[in-house]
């Protein structure tokens, strides 16, 4: 399970790869849109992208949806596994590399993820409308691992 990964991706390679998709940023969109963090964890605010009419734009939002209940967690990953999401939010989270821990103490052991070869990579989400005191919101779509990061 995904709770932390890292936002090193440069707005440059951004607008290559956008450009490359064939894909609109909207003109008000800069480098001030896509903050690098190293280690974006549960709820801290981060850009992911979503579709706006006929461009993808960036936009802050918290990651991880409140707890559903008074007693639950907040919601940072969301399993895939036999789901439609097809009238969802749906977006993608920029992103240079991920982790995932291993180990049952603490401190567990951190391993880091990336894409090979490319300079950054996009992880698939679901976000949500702001309500009530809490700000528009998002998740990271999960599915089993693979073999080459499973443990």
């Amino acid at each position: 399970m995904c709770n932390a990964y890292e936002q090193h991706v440069k707005w440059v390679e951004y607008c290559k790869m956008m450009q490359a998709l064939e894909l609109g940023i909207p003109t008000q969109q800069s480098e001030l849109d896509l903050p690098e963090s190293d280690d974006v964890r549960v709820n801290d605010m981060a850009p992911v992208m979503r579709a706006a009419r006929n461009n993808i734009e960036l936009v802050s939002m918290n990651f991880s949806f409140p707890p559903s209940g008074p007693k639950g967690g907040p919601v940072f990953n969301f399993r895939s596994e036999g789901r439609s999401f097809a009238n969802s939010n749906r977006c993608l989270i920029p992103a240079s590399g991920f982790f995932e821990f291993t180990g049952k103490k603490y401190p567990k052991k951190k391993h880091r993820f990336t894409l090979g070869g490319q300079p950054f990579l996009a992880i698939a989400g679901l976000w949500r409308e702001a309500e009530g005191n809490h700000p528009q919101n998002f998740t990271m779509l999960t599915t089993s691992p693979g073999p080459d990061i499973a443990p």
